[in-house]
């Protein structure tokens, strides 16, 4: 609490409060640091009741002090604030001190409590009371006001807390952001729920006494509707707070009431059936009394509840701050779970249902977890029906949310009203709930999963087993629905995602591996039931995604941001489905890769199984022979298709089987050499065969395809496996050097032959450690002839070929320029290779002319399946080009080539936004984390192209169009660039500087004469790089304004427009300047007045002015407060500033313009940053006030 002024009785509130005879007595006046009486005559009367109150409150709190230590010293805690908020006590004891205290001197006690709110508000200042004994109520209750006094610099807030009218008193620039409610920290989390708890142990601990007294509650209640109409946003959350949690506590109160009135009018009823009627009974006139107490306590409890609601939170449910607003909710919800007797019901619901709608997403998760409160009790379901059907849309739309936790919890609110309420749920609304088991964000998903498999997997007919449904029953039927809905929902390429949100619920039935493989075995002649072709599809593309779930143990990629780390619990779980999946799968998988041997698909998924299998079990389980099948059947796979993705996952296959540390290596070993001995073998027939032809070209289509698919199997297995020793470089090689010289090979064989030689070269270098330094001379060698090969096929006639060779040269060159060959520095001296500057020229020409350059489109009128055909085409095609600006902003942002090269890059950032954006931004951000100064020349260079290009373009007669598309065009790309820097200046000063400082230098470059008065041809380019002004500090506006200044003469010759780029240019700088300037001039009489009030305050004294006057002048004195305050706080770091300004900045710092800056910066900052408080303005204008939601 701040010390009490020195003539406090001179304010207006205390003069206003003069018209009342009685005053307070003695023993209701507190401590006089915190709650003082306003009527008091005589300083010796003062001291008189200051002592005995004194007295009193240290009687009162003894049992309740605290120890606690500060700055070194103990200080014992007196106040219920300093208890609560220290927590040190058990709640009860600190309620029985007060309660004890209140049954002595209840005046005393209650302005405890009274003074304890307006602490716990964040108040520092102080509370002045007198008794409301006046018959004057109409002219009192006019006088109950929130203003702000000009002469004493405070504000107070007069009020109504029956019997006794309250002035709160507190400096004007208490800090409406910073109260303990929403300060953050364990200390201030654990002082919010103390301070609940406070509040519900005082009602449960006074329910048998004091609180049908007619005082206590009548006070509190008084009290928290006077604070919840405050302007101050810090009383009226602390006070809504507390009557939430007051009404929460008198509903239980009410509750046990109610049970208790029940409970002696049953009893009453027992006893008069046994008693004679002529006979009168005690007891019965005894439990007569004791119901008439209950229904008189009920009555007056009832009134109490309806006083908070009516009182508090009629107000604040639609309050401007969504604390509050959350707090209401959250406290109704509370209560109709607590007492749907009473508050079930549409009149207390459509608050809950209204809110829905609210902005904030807190206070729309405070709705969905009440209701679901309610919702999950069947009980209560019935008595929704009107909500339902009112707010039933509304919430099937919240999954949809962009709040993932409120989009989570209406999923979880659904699924209970999907379980109470029959048929409230439309097919059309499941199906679109039902797709949110795709949804990237895990938890939502999982939800949905949820709702999926109660509502699909779980339901009644599930319990009864099929018709010839064997032992496995109703998990067939189960499984077949799962496989229904995935290919119904059309979004084949998601098993993953559907099994991952499962997983959860449907864990049994997805690990239930022996089941799925069963129905793939089956035959259609054994069993009529089998699975059709896409059954079988979906069916092993969901065995495959449950395996790598149950043997990676995280999410599939895109769902979840890193992998887990899995407890003990779930690392044995792990473990046990691996030996499960192992045992299983090591049997059957060459019995399902016999019978879909011939379909590229279901092979290629079953042939990733293997990675996972615990490959001990193998030999300690003795499994060999079922190895041995498992071979026979990939080599026979190999043997059969040129499919890619089925060569790929056979090499990975052995590439998993053949790892050293195994028992079966050398098994698996032999059998790896045998079948690339057969595939070189092979290949080498057909490579002389074709030689062997005339002029060494063949046309036979049958001998092109196979040697293609040769070549294929060669570059799958040679990029997981070293065939260095069948020496199949020089053999691709010579394709590669007959194609460059004849170019007549069919493109079926340049492009496995490019993929071969380019593996064979890898894992020469990847064994560059091992060489001699003449073997190392020899690869250097064969290097240079790769890559001056793959140059030559970027002007390939096939596109195909031209973009295979611009990807693996990109690759190569990255991995050339970033090697690390075992410390082996000779190696890496002679192997490093950075692009040459013709190679750089060629590799961007690339990308303009394949990634940039727009194709023309042919009008042709098509059918719907060409037209579905050419989407697909396109799409592929976007997904091509979006790799080859990715390999190649690759090298920009590895320093591989020059970053300059990035400039061409960024002139299509507008353009093609929507195709290749993200990565031209990711782009740019990289290069500027690797170096800020070198990113900023290259976006200036950037545009200073275009700007040249614009030039060039126009009449060299007329000056710049600025109203031409280009140019236009320009200044967007700026603007848009400009936003890349984010909303953190400081993070980006050098950078923003460096533009600024280049572009005028472009600006004025050309500029004949030395007197500055000859216009510059770049002149208007000041117009692209004033998008960029926004972005500088105030302070640097001032160097850049300077360093402008060299290039200028004032004043500027002529005003015609050809000048007038230079004039916006210098206004984007000053603009800021000249808005505070005039706020500073328009407030040098408020200065002059706030000089005058701190020589008053100086002085200790408060001269009396009327409440009108004091109401006329308070805006002036506010924002000149506001002004001063805020110089003083932003002093130290504008000095901080100013140190590091030089140090940072590209332009010199003249010693006059730091001067300057220093003196006039202050009061720059203190309007612009440290200004009147946005929320206190935000809370005056809406408090009270309906908000539409």
């Amino acid at each position: 609490m701040i010390a009490e002024p020195k003539a406090a009785s001179s304010l207006p509130s205390h003069r206003e409060n003069a018209v009342h005879d009685e005053t307070v007595p003695e023993s209701a006046v507190q401590n006089s640091s915190c709650v003082r009486s306003g009527n008091l005559k005589t300083p010796r009367e003062k001291r008189r009741v200051r002592k005995r109150s004194e007295n009193i409150r240290r009687n009162s709190s003894s049992s309740r002090r605290v120890s606690r230590l500060q700055n070194g010293d103990v200080v014992e805690a007196v106040t219920l604030f300093e208890v609560v908020s220290m927590g040190k006590q058990a709640m009860q004891s600190v309620v029985d001190d007060w309660v004890e205290a209140y049954k002595q001197d209840r005046n005393v006690a209650l302005l405890d409590l009274i003074n304890f709110f307006i602490q716990c508000s964040g108040c520092q200042g102080m509370v002045t009371a007198e008794m409301f004994q006046s018959v004057h109520k109409k002219d009192v209750m006019r006088k109950m006001t929130e203003t702000f006094d000009e002469e004493s610099g405070l504000q107070y807030k007069k009020f109504m807390a029956y019997p006794w009218i309250l002035t709160v008193t507190w400096p004007v620039d208490m800090d409406n952001e910073d109260y303990p409610l929403i300060r953050t920290g364990p200390y201030w989390k654990k002082f919010k729920a103390n301070f609940c708890e406070f509040i519900a142990v005082l009602v449960q601990q006074c329910q048998c006494s004091i609180l049908y007294d007619s005082y206590l509650m009548d006070t509190i209640i008084s009290l928290l509707t006077g604070l919840a109409d405050s302007m101050v946003r810090a009383f009226r959350h602390t006070s809504t707070l507390a009557a939430m949690k007051l009404l929460t506590a008198v509903v239980s109160v009410h509750l046990n009431l109610d049970v208790n009135k029940h409970n002696v009018q049953r009893l009453y009823e027992v006893k008069k059936k046994r008693m004679s009627s002529k006979r009168t009974n005690y007891r019965l006139d005894q439990l007569e009394r004791k119901r008439k107490e209950y229904e008189h306590k009920l009555l007056e409890i009832r009134n109490m509840m309806n006083a908070i609601f009516k009182g508090t939170f009629l107000k604040r449910y639609r309050d401007v701050s969504p604390e509050i607003r959350a707090t209401c909710i959250e406290e109704i919800g509370s209560w109709i779970k607590t007492y749907p007797d009473t508050f079930l019901n549409d009149s207390y619901l459509k608050y809950i249902g209204w809110m829905l709608y609210d902005k904030q997403a807190e206070v729309r998760l405070k709705c969905l977890l009440g209701l679901q409160g309610i919702y999950s009790r069947k009980e209560l379901v019935s008595r929704m029906d009107l909500f339902t059907s009112r707010f039933k849309d509304r919430i099937v739309s919240m999954p949809l949310d962009k709040d993932h936790e409120v989009a989570v919890q209406a999923m979880k609110l659904l699924m209970l009203m999907s379980q109470n309420c029959e048929d409230v749920l439309s097919a059309e609304d499941c199906g679109t709930l039902h797709q949110l088991v795709y949804a990237t964000h895990r938890p939502l998903a999982v939800a949905a999963g949820e709702f999926l498999y109660r509502r699909l997997l779980c339901h009644e007919g599930a319990e009864v087993q099929p018709k010839g449904g064997g032992k496995f029953g109703a998990s067939t039927d189960q499984l077949k629905r799962l496989i229904c809905f995935f290919l119904e929902s059309e979004l084949h390429k998601h098993v993953a995602y559907l099994v991952d949100s499962l997983w959860d619920w449907a864990g049994k039935l997805l690990k239930d591996w022996e089941l799925m493989t069963t129905l793939l075995l089956k035959n259609a002649e054994e069993d009529g039931e089998a699975l059709s072709d896409a059954h079988e599809s979906v069916l092993i593309e969901i065995i495959l995604a449950t395996v790598r779930e149950a043997a990676e143990g995280h999410p599939p990629v895109g769902r979840g941001a890193a992998k887990k780390i899995l407890s003990v619990k779930e690392k044995k779980i792990q473990l046990e489905d691996c030996t499960k999946i192992t045992e299983r799968f090591i049997v059957v998988l060459p019995q399902l890769l016999a019978k879909y041997s011939t379909d590229a698909q279901k092979v290629a998924n079953l042939l990733q199984i293997p990675q996972y299998y615990d490959l001990d079990v193998y030999s300690t389980r003795h499994l060999e022979k079922h190895l041995d099948a498992l071979l026979r059947e990939v080599k026979d796979i190999v043997t059969k298709h040129s499919d890619m993705s089925v060569l790929e996952a056979s090499s990975r296959t052995y590439y998993v089987l053949c790892s050293e540390e195994i028992a079966i290596y050398s098994q698996v070993d032999h059998a790896r050499t045998q079948l690339i001995d057969e595939l070189m073998g092979q290949l080498n027939q057909l490579l002389d065969s074709f030689w062997q032809k005339e002029e060494g070209f063949c046309t036979d289509a049958g001998e092109i395809s196979r040697m293609h698919s040769a070549l294929r199997r060669a570059a799958a297995f040679h990029n997981a496996h070293d065939l260095t020793k069948w020496n199949l470089y020089d053999k691709t090689l010579r394709l590669l050097v007959f194609e460059v010289e004849h170019g007549n090979l069919p493109i079926l064989m340049i492009l496995p032959a490019l993929q071969c030689t380019y593996f064979s070269l890898l894992w020469q270098l990847a064994a560059v450690s091992e060489n001699s330094p003449k073997t190392l001379f020899a690869l250097r060698k064969e290097l240079r002839r790769f890559s001056q090969i793959c140059m030559c096929f970027l002007h390939h006639k096939e596109k195909d070929v031209r973009e295979k060779a611009f990807m693996i040269l990109c690759d190569w060159l990255l991995i050339l320029s970033h090697q690390d060959s075992n410390n082996n520095e000779e190696a890496v001296g002679l192997l490093d290779y950075l692009p040459s500057t013709s190679l750089q020229e060629k590799l961007l020409f690339f990308i303009q002319e394949h990634v940039f350059m727009e194709e023309e489109e042919e009008g042709k009128d098509l059918t719907e399946e060409e037209e579905r055909k050419d989407e697909s085409c396109k799409l592929d095609d976007l997904y091509n080009k979006r790799n080859l600006l990715a390999a190649y902003c690759k090298l920009i942002v590895c320093n591989v080539v020059e970053m300059t090269a990035a400039a061409e890059i960024y002139k299509y950032y507008v353009k093609t936004y929507n195709d290749f954006g993200d990565i031209i931004k990711e782009t740019l951000n990289k290069t500027r984390q690797n170096n800020k100064i070198q990113s900023a020349k290259t976006l200036i260079l950037c545009l200073q192209q275009l700007f040249q290009t614009h030039a060039e373009s126009q009449d060299s007669s007329s000056s710049v169009d600025f109203s031409s598309a280009s140019f236009i065009n320009m200044k967007e790309l700026a603007r848009r660039l400009s936003l890349t820097f984010g909303w953190d200046q400081l993070k980006s000063r050098e950078s923003v500087a460096m533009i600024h400082k280049e572009g005028i230098e472009f600006a004025f470059q050309g500029a004949t004469g030395l007197d500055g008065k000859s216009l510059p041809p770049n002149l208007s380019f000041l117009l692209i790089i004033s998008e960029f002004s926004n972005k500088l500090l105030k302070p640097d506006k001032r160097l850049v304004y300077t360093y402008l200044q060299r290039y200028i003469a004032e004043p500027l010759p002529g005003g015609g427009e050809e000048w007038q780029p230079l004039v916006w240019y210098r206004n984007s700088l000053l603009a800021s300047e000249d808005e505070e300037s005039s706020v500073l001039c328009g407030s040098g009489e408020c200065t002059s007045k706030m000089s005058a009030f701190k020589r008053k305050l100086s002085n200790g004294s408060f001269p009396e002015t009327s409440q009108t006057e004091a109401a006329s002048k308070a805006p002036d004195l506010q924002g000149a407060s506001q002004l001063a305050s805020a110089a003083g706080k932003s002093r130290k770091r504008l000095k901080s500033q100013e140190m590091h300004l030089q140090e940072h900045l590209p332009f010199p710092c003249p010693g006059g313009l730091r001067r300057r800056y220093c003196k006039d910066e202050i009061k720059t900052e203190a309007v612009s940053e440290e200004g009147p408080s946005e929320d206190t303005a935000e809370d005056v204008d809406v408090v009270g006030a309906e908000q539409d939601v």
